[in-house]
């Protein structure tokens, strides 16, 4: 894998500190959204998923987000904020999804059980 989506906060997704060392430790092309997208991302996370609320019109907004970054290049989509995969998960979309939670959370264990 080469070129990956990013989702997150706009923080995340604006500031270099995710994408850049993604692309220096690991060699990717890292894919921002659009502004109207970011914004979309930023909105449902805030104003949605942190309080608990799963709206499938928002699921559908996330997926078009998702196929429009795979049809730019992405073979896969970090999902860069904890609350996104309440929203979206592997069983909702064909395009690789990568669960930051998940992915920290395995490495802790192993570096805990190493």
């Amino acid at each position: 894998m080469k070129t990956i989506g990013l989702l997150g906060t706009n923080f995340t997704m604006e500031e270099d500190f995710y994408a850049g060392r993604l692309a220096e430790k690991h060699g990717l092309q890292v894919l921002i959204l659009p502004k109207a997208d970011r914004e979309v991302v930023h909105r449902v996370i805030y104003e949605e998923l942190v309080l608990g609320v799963i709206k499938e019109e928002s699921r559908a907004e996330y997926l078009r987000i998702m196929e429009d970054l795979q049809a730019c290049g992405a073979e896969g989509i970090i999902e860069g904020c904890t609350e996104i995969v309440t929203l979206v998960r592997q069983e909702h979309t064909p395009i690789p999804l990568f669960d930051t939670t998940a992915i920290h959370a395995q490495k802790a264990v192993e570096m805990a059980l190493g």
